[in-house]
């Protein structure tokens, strides 16, 4: 839960939301989420293969590793009383072992709806060097104060009413 609880009034189209920084991500990162995903690829985790074998420049970060990172960072910025309503993504580029990487997010448009407010935004991932390589979108759902939090489980038919 965040130390931090941000309100809908709070928002404005615009407005960038706290990133989330990562890395510079090493193999040890890698095998722990190939892991707890149980994907054991080895273009995650064994070099000679992902070059020799896949003609790839290096290790590849997991594409559900990257969707990780956007999901945790618009659950920290929506705090414990918001909820992550949708998110969706493309891969458009590799990301490679070593390279450090920030989760971004703007917001593009806000509609009070109900008891609950709704953020769009435009969220990606893109290296220390400034490439893209995750674009996407996300809606979350805030309070319009502290004394009303987004139920869990959240039913927007219900609870966007």
């Amino acid at each position: 839960m965040s130390a931090r609880q941000i309100l809908f009034g709070q928002v404005e189209t615009g407005q960038s939301i706290t990133s989330l920084q990562l890395g510079p991500l090493t193999t040890s990162h890698l095998v722990r989420w190939c892991g707890a995903s149980e994907n054991w690829h080895k273009i995650h985790y064994d070099a000679a293969f992902a070059v020799q074998h896949d003609g790839l420049p290096g290790l590849l970060i997991n594409g559900s590793l990257k969707q990780h990172f956007l999901a945790k960072m618009l659950k920290d910025w929506a705090g414990g009383q918001g909820r992550l309503w949708k998110l969706s993504y493309q891969f458009r580029a590799m990301n490679l072992v070593g390279e450090a990487l920030t989760a971004w997010g703007i917001v593009t448009g806000t509609e009070e709806r109900g008891r609950f407010g709704l953020v769009y935004l435009a969220v990606g991932i893109r290296n220390e060097h400034g490439r893209e390589s995750t674009p996407g979108k996300a809606a979350v759902v805030l309070p319009l104060s502290t004394a009303v939090p987004v139920p869990y489980p959240f039913d927007p038919e219900r609870d966007l009413a």
